[in-house]
């Protein structure tokens, strides 16, 4: 008897895994971050990584700086040449103490000679120019070596898979730069921030659009015409680039989800609305001192009758004068609670839990994250920010996601807008970058 053939029924064909399809080595599945230190650069990377879905599976390498003494005027220089220079440096200062201390006591030149001979020759990298006991969750965090890096890119490249390298800050930019060189087949390089230099040494630079103010009309006007040609960038943003309103940032709503739980029992109980103040400090671009603290501080004082509760936080930018005027002037508020910075961070605990937040114009990144809430947001001296802060804080009032503070607010009432969502738009493009190139996450 002939075997009967039944129809296969629709949709029951297996479907094999896409990973099967493109091939292992075209799934990205871990990532290398490139700090400089700062809890800002790092905080923007970190929360990029997350939004890809490699929150769990990334290691951060360090740029390190020689820190102290003359070192701070030397922070502008190349990080090569600032190492190698204090090595010299402190090779010479040591060299000089020695010298002179043995001269004044043996008191002739041959017995000079016979010291030099045994003391060690210059100071070794590993020394106080080397890195210090970095850590996190215990763990040594490595100094940020080019080839170290592309040399972990090209490990086992088949069954790992490529590897994302995102860095932000300018101390980054050459040793990113450097990865993307030794190991372009097998990394996907991110920059963030305008890294001042030819886009094409990364496959992607994100970066606010207020970093391109320089090529505005209005850029033209506030500079002479002199240094015009030595402002960066010089060309409009191209296909690496990926525009921003803010800054991007960590606190995305698992983490706030997280911050919540932990915060609950000391900001949950707060009669409402809670209020959040964050003062950071003057920059170069935003220049206030104590004048701007006592408008803040006549404007809080005209609003508090309509808060629930207030908490205010400084950064470690802002002055201690003004720490100082704010505490003497409103600690005595039974409403108000400073932060004296003893404790646990409470930052994210504060975006969580408050219902609006009034920050000082001079903080990209406390603006950035407190227009990702939705929440209201008031900003302090906005009208003191030049160049391209100046763009920036004109691009949120454009947005409708900020509103000067007067001090006629009734905190009660309450608005709303699309929230600044800058992390997940980036974290989209990045996965349609990869899928022109044959990967994915």
């Amino acid at each position: 008897m002939r075997a009967i053939k039944l129809p296969e029924p629709p949709g029951s064909a297996v479907k094999m895994p896409e990973i099967f399809d493109t091939g292992i080595s075209s799934v990205v599945r871990r990532a290398i971050i490139i700090g400089n230190g700062g809890a800002g650069a790092e905080h923007q990377c970190i929360g990029l990584i997350r939004a890809l879905g490699l929150g769990n599976n990334f290691t951060l390498h360090r740029v390190t700086r020689p820190k102290g003494g003359y070192n701070y005027w030397l922070r502008w220089l190349p990080v090569p040449v600032h190492k190698n220079l204090d090595s010299v440096l402190k090779h010479i200062w040591s060299d000089w103490r020695r010298v002179s201390l043995s001269y004044l006591v043996k008191g002739h030149e041959g017995e000079v000679n016979s010291v030099h001979e045994h003391f060690d020759s210059p100071v070794s990298s590993k020394g106080s120019t080397a890195l210090r006991a970095l850590s996190q969750d215990g763990r040594t965090i490595p100094e940020a070596d080019a080839a170290n890096i592309a040399s972990i890119a090209m490990q086992d490249l088949d069954r790992e898979g490529p590897l994302l390298v995102v860095a932000s800050g300018r101390d980054t930019v050459p040793v990113a730069a450097a990865v993307k060189k030794l190991a372009q087949d097998a990394v996907f390089v991110i920059q963030i921030q305008h890294p001042r230099c030819s886009l094409e040494q990364f496959d992607m630079v994100i970066t606010p659009v207020h970093d391109y103010h320089p090529l505005s009309p209005t850029a033209h006007k506030e500079v002479p015409r002199a240094i015009l040609p030595w402002l960066t960038p010089r060309q409009p943003p191209d296909k690496h680039v990926v525009l921003t309103t803010g800054a991007l940032h960590h606190a995305d709503a698992a983490t706030l989800r997280a911050a919540a739980n932990t915060w609950h029992d000391v900001l949950g109980p707060l009669p409402k609305p809670l209020v959040i103040v964050n003062v950071g400090g003057p920059t170069r671009n935003c220049r206030y001192g104590e004048d701007l603290a006592s408008e803040l501080i006549r404007s809080l004082r005209c609003i508090i009758h309509t808060c629930g509760s207030m908490r205010i936080t400084f950064s470690r930018r802002t002055p201690p004068e003004i720490c100082d005027l704010l505490t003497k002037e409103l600690s005595e508020l039974s409403k108000v609670y400073i932060w004296d910075g003893r404790g646990p961070n409470p930052h994210l605990g504060h975006l969580a839990w408050g219902d609006s937040f009034i920050v000082t114009a001079d903080s990209i990144s406390m603006l950035s994250e407190a227009c990702s809430t939705g929440k209201p947001v008031y900003v302090v001296g906005p009208e003191r920010c030049k160049w391209k802060f100046a763009d920036f804080q004109k691009s949120l009032k454009y947005k409708g996601v900020v509103r000067s503070l007067t001090g006629a607010e009734d905190m009660r009432e309450t608005w709303s807008y699309p929230p600044l969502n800058d992390v997940a738009d980036s974290a989209k493009r990045v996965r349609e970058a990869l899928a022109e190139r044959g990967w994915s996450f």
